[in-house]
């Protein structure tokens, strides 16, 4: 791992069967090599699912190692939510978002993301709050994200906690917890 990673480069790698810590000694090489983020965040869009869900988990470890190295990127983080359709992918997506749009997110990164539109951002993370097949962790994640911006759209509080009251009538001990956690926090 001593020359400097190409996009294709870094796709073998992914598609190699990785050891323990591996991603994270990989996130910390291409840091090194300030490779290209937009790069990265195009190979988890790859026709071989395993290679696109390491490369998500590769860029959530990348972006939150420090999210401040990689502002630049945001804008083409947020444009390419709305096509993520890997079902592995969409949890570490929506895992990133629900950091970056913490409370206790840095402020450059808030003004960032004050300058973007994020509406495609909430509209799929409602998509995949609805959607009965996506994984609990993915709603989980989206729901946070959405509670975390419903200070910046202030229609989302109310659309929230309609969508969480729906699935604690089938929900999962899970979704159960959660949703109480969110309707409280809503409140």
């Amino acid at each position: 791992m001593n020359s400097k990673f190409t996009k294709e480069e870094l796709i073998k790698q992914l598609k190699a069967d990785p050891t323990r810590g591996y991603i994270e000694r990989l996130s910390a090489t291409l840091r090194a090599q300030d490779f290209d983020l937009n790069e990265m965040i195009d190979i988890t869009f790859h026709p071989d699912k395993q290679t696109a869900f390491r490369a998500a988990w590769l860029l959530d470890v990348t972006i939150l190692y420090n999210p401040e190295l990689y502002i630049q990127n945001l804008e083409y983080l947020v444009k390419r939510i709305k096509d993520v359709s890997n079902e592995s992918c969409k949890r570490q997506y929506a895992r990133i978002m629900m950091h970056l749009t913490a409370p206790n997110a840095s402020e450059s990164i808030k003004l960032k993301l004050q300058s973007l539109d994020l509406e495609d951002v909430v509209e799929q993370f409602f998509d995949w709050i609805i959607d009965p097949k996506v994984k609990v962790a993915v709603k989980a994640f989206a729901a946070d994200t959405l509670f975390n911006l419903s200070p910046r759209y202030n229609w989302i509080a109310e659309e929230l906690a309609n969508q969480i009251q729906f699935m604690m009538r089938t929900g999962s001990p899970a979704i159960q917890s959660k949703g109480r956690d969110l309707l409280a926090r809503l409140q």
